[in-house]
């Protein structure tokens, strides 16, 4: 599975060069594999209808993951992979799909949220939105985990929940933070 979460993020590193972006680092998070990309000039200053146009880019590099693991598992529907098994291929991308697509940030479902609202509402409006967002879906998703540990009896829906919690406390730090130093900014 690791291998998928590896070309997970290799969409990530395409759909961001066809956009002219320019890798920076690649991180080993809790949830998976971070890849950074350098903020240029020419991207802050461009404007498009209602948003810029990197946040189009972003949301388009957030994306780019989710299809690559789409195409992967519709593809191991219809090939058998020579090691392990069709039906382990094809989760396994499914899994990382909806993992990713979570409406929770910093993964991409989350990513793909704060873009948009970004480009409709601007960066203080988006960052307040999508820290909410994610604290509802932590809430949610909790609850669905704990139904799911009690059914399933499987632990790793706890472990993940648990992952999935670390990642919303730390980002609700950051986000704590941000606001902060925008309404310090505010008062001077």
């Amino acid at each position: 599975m690791l291998i998928f979460c590896l070309i997970h993020e290799l969409g990530h590193i395409l759909v961001g060069i066809i956009l002219k972006m320019k890798p920076d680092k690649l991180e080993l998070m809790p949830y998976g594999l971070k890849v950074s990309f350098k903020v240029l000039p020419e991207d802050l200053n461009k404007k498009i209808k209602k948003g810029t146009l990197l946040e189009v880019k972003k949301i388009l590099v957030a994306l780019g993951g989710p299809i690559v693991s789409l195409i992967l598992a519709i593809m191991f529907f219809y090939i058998e992979p020579p090691i392990v098994t069709k039906t382990d291929c094809i989760y396994s991308n499914i899994l990382i799909l909806f993992f990713n697509l979570m409406p929770i940030y910093p993964l991409d479902g989350g990513r793909i949220i704060k873009g948009i609202l970004h480009i409709k509402y601007g960066n203080i409006a988006s960052k307040k939105m999508i820290n909410e967002i994610s604290n509802i879906s932590m809430i949610l998703i909790t609850f669905i985990y704990s139904i799911a540990v009690y059914y399933f009896k499987n632990i790793a829906y706890f472990l993940i929940c648990i992952i999935l919690w670390l990642i919303t406390i730390q980002e609700n730090k950051k986000f704590r933070l941000n606001m902060k130093i925008y309404k310090e900014l505010d008062n001077e």
